[in-house]
């Protein structure tokens, strides 16, 4: 009996090698453009002032300064780590899979700074990334910031 476990054990084991390369799975948003746009002073708990990405990705950005943050899951932004549940990258979509990832302010450094830069964001539990390119962000007290996303296929 020993000999029969072991037997099928070396079996799966040698039928589940390869030496073939494994492919990631992940999707990537290639669809139409769409743009989101939270106004000066909009109040970021209303849904029209959040981009609903997915049921776990609400991007919006609080009145009082400071970064976008993830409204499904956080009450305001922090520098190191919002918005939860993304992960960002300077480049194109069309580049995900070489591109380096981390929070929001380490891919992009200050935030008022990101107009103009191609971004691809990674929403981490549903294993998407989407191309961003934001078109404004307003500075002091006021919460205004635009951007242009991909969609989904």
């Amino acid at each position: 009996m020993k000999y029969l476990i072991a037997l099928i054990s070396l079996f799966v084991f040698i039928s589940c090698s390869s030496d073939d390369e494994v492919q990631a799975t992940f999707d990537l948003w290639e669809g139409p453009m769409i743009t989101f746009e939270k106004e000066v002073g909009a109040d970021p708990t209303v849904e029209a002032n959040q981009d609903r990405i997915n049921d776990d990705v609400w991007i919006t950005r609080g009145n009082s300064g400071g970064q976008i943050y993830n409204i499904a899951v956080e009450d305001f932004s922090s520098k190191d780590t919002s918005p939860l549940g993304t992960q960002w990258a300077v480049g194109a979509l069309s580049d995900a899979e070489n591109l380096s990832f981390s929070s929001f302010r380490s891919a992009v450094g200050m935030p008022q700074s990101v107009v103009g830069k191609q971004l691809v964001m990674h929403l981490e539990d549903a294993d998407v990334y989407l191309a961003v390119e934001f078109t404004s962000w307003t500075s002091g007290q006021s919460g205004g910031f635009s951007y242009m996303r991909s969609t989904e296929n």
